[in-house]
């Protein structure tokens, strides 16, 4: 015989600190009747409340405690001096949001939990603190309620420390997620706490956008014990000549037209026109010689200017210099201007000046590998492999990308991950993840992005849109969401949200999550540090959690300035050395 499922909140233990006294559509106000109880309520305290079911309970969230002090007759009975007494007596109110309906029974299950309200209260309906051990338990049902296959441990809930907080990991990364918070709130180590749970998955895939090279102490190459990321970085100059396996690569034909035309074209020059019209011949008809070269004649009769395709950049600029200088003949048959003299002069100018430039090698200085028609498939299987040979969690440092060029080769970096992805055959895609750290400094709001900036805004926000269709999910982390792209964040329906003090920040994060979850927001200024706000369908119930501590730390601390200015001075042979690194445009 199967032993009676005890139900997860004891109704009749529970103590009630009030009664229902107004509803809308997402929020019940409770007169609160006992000062006691109420001097243990805290803002995000859960209440369950009475429905006209007996075995169906609302459950809530107190998003404000308000106390007001009227005067009234103690007793009706006079005092000795003939007078009635008259005192100051609390009404004390607590506004509640509705996140969800607890049923102790539903058909043949017990101790069901499901989001959203399906049903509203009755007035004078009894309110009960969830505390104790019944919380303990609720705590664990919200646990159970997630399949073991896809549970995701993010560290435990605030409100009881001694039950986990669990989310669940397949609606985290395939609707695609947000983490934001100031500087120093723990953004970085709750990324670093998200890699740690997923390397412990059999073929997790996950490529981190590291922009100033904080995840480093997460590779297996930086000899840290228990590292389990691969990683790479973007070429720097001191890569060029024997580069090392961890560095990347972004040949120029990789680029398509508008993505290289954001770099070189003037919009503002009236030969713009005219430089885009040759620059997108010329490069249409290269690729067209190396498909002839390779022998590639199906791919011949399909193929754009935009289709990655090695050529040679140098006969490129050779072909734009002629068209440059070329003479036109006249009707006497004597020499004229030509008709494209002098027209590429400003184009040419820009297009040689990064060509030569070391900082831009990994561009325009690629080994003579990287130039070979089989090379992209090489480098796209480096990063999106996760078996025996190589980890699924990559680490890609961004950190020595130039700044004016950033947004298009962090963009022209997804687009083409996308890509492949988009193309490949249904059967064989396995799912990745783009972790974009800094995701401010590369995907802003349209209204400040310059053209570089909008063509990695166009690759990323069509990943946002379309990608969970074909397997590619965004995360992205940012310390100031009020500069990051709207589409973006729109599209995310999941948010990790540790501390944030600015209130043009807040009131973005407000306007992304629902209405009645608006009120949660105004805790965000008083999380301690790695503490965070949960919101989404990746969690059965909006929470306060305490984020686990990542077992390999991202060099990401704050340093202690008064105690190190106590204890150390600087060091001249670091600073001689840092000078050359700068000179050397490399770091040792």
């Amino acid at each position: 015989m199967t032993a009676p499922v005890l139900p997860a909140l004891e109704i009749s233990s529970l103590e009630s600190i009030g009664k229902v006294v107004s509803v809308d559509t997402s929020r019940v106000w409770i007169d609160a009747n006992d000062p006691q109880a109420v001097a243990r309520v805290r803002v995000g305290n859960l209440v369950c409340i009475g429905t006209t079911k007996t075995t169906e309970f609302l459950i809530g969230s107190i998003e404000r405690v308000t106390r007001s002090i009227r005067h009234e007759l103690l007793t009706e009975e006079e005092d000795d001096d003939g007078g009635i007494p008259t005192g100051e007596v609390p009404d004390d109110m607590l506004r509640v949001v509705l996140v969800g309906t607890y049923r102790t029974v539903d058909g043949d299950r017990s101790n069901v939990f499901k989001r959203g309200a399906d049903s509203f209260p009755p007035v004078d309906k009894p309110c009960y603190l969830i505390e104790g051990d019944n919380l303990q338990r609720f705590m664990g049902l919200l646990s159970s309620e997630i399949d073991a296959s896809e549970r995701l441990e993010l560290g435990h809930y605030v409100a009881d420390s001694s039950a986990l907080a669990i989310a669940s990991g397949d609606r985290l990364f395939q609707r695609h997620a947000a983490i934001l918070g100031s500087t120093g709130s723990g953004k970085s180590w709750a990324v670093a706490s998200l890699l740690e749970r997923a390397q412990k998955l059999a073929h997790p895939n996950i490529i981190v956008f590291d922009m100033h090279g904080e995840y480093t102490p997460l590779t297996v190459a930086s000899g840290t014990e228990h590292a389990y990321a691969a990683g790479f970085h973007i070429a720097g100059p001191g890569d060029l000549g024997t580069p090392p396996e961890s560095a990347l690569f972004l040949p120029y034909w990789l680029l398509n037209r508008e993505e290289m035309l954001s770099m070189f074209l003037d919009r503002s020059d009236q030969n713009a026109p005219n430089q885009a019209s040759r620059f997108t011949a010329h490069v249409k008809d290269l690729k067209e010689n190396t498909l002839d070269t390779q022998g590639k004649h199906e791919v011949k009769k399909t193929f754009t200017v935009d289709s990655p395709i090695p050529y040679a950049l140098d006969e490129l600029v050779k072909r734009l210099q002629d068209d440059n200088t070329r003479k036109g003949i006249g009707a006497t048959g004597k020499p004229v201007k030509g008709e494209w003299e002098g027209r590429l002069t400003r184009f040419l100018s820009r297009l040689t000046a990064k060509t030569y430039d070391r900082r831009y090698g990994f561009l325009f200085q690629p080994p003579a590998a990287a130039k070979g028609y089989g090379w992209l498939a090489d480098q796209v299987w480096q990063l999106l492999r996760s078996d025996d040979d190589g980890p699924g969690i990559k680490i890609v440092d961004f950190s020595e990308v130039p700044s004016d060029v950033l947004p298009v080769v962090a963009g022209t970096f997804a687009r083409l991950l996308y890509d492949i992805q988009f193309w490949m055959d249904p059967d064989h895609r396995t799912p990745f993840c783009l972790m974009c750290d800094e995701a401010h400094l590369y995907l802003p709001a349209k209204s400040d992005a310059n053209a570089v900036q909008q063509r990695a805004l166009a690759a990323f926000e069509r990943i946002a849109k379309e990608g969970r269709k074909y397997g590619v999910s965004i995360v992205a982390v940012s310390q100031r969401p009020s500069d990051v792209s709207r589409t973006i964040l729109s599209q995310c329906n999941n948010f990790i949200t540790l501390r944030q003090t600015n209130d043009k920040d807040q009131n973005v994060i407000r306007s992304l999550v629902p209405d009645s979850l608006g009120g949660l927001i105004d805790i965000l200024p008083m999380l301690d540090i790695g503490e965070a706000l949960v919101l989404g369908d990746a969690v059965l119930l909006p929470s306060r959690i305490k984020l686990s501590a990542p077992t390999v730390k991202p060099s990401s601390a704050t340093r202690d300035f008064w105690q190190e200015w106590n204890t150390s001075a600087p060091t001249k042979s670091a600073i001689e050395k840092a000078t050359e690194a700068l000179r050397k445009q490399t770091r040792e």
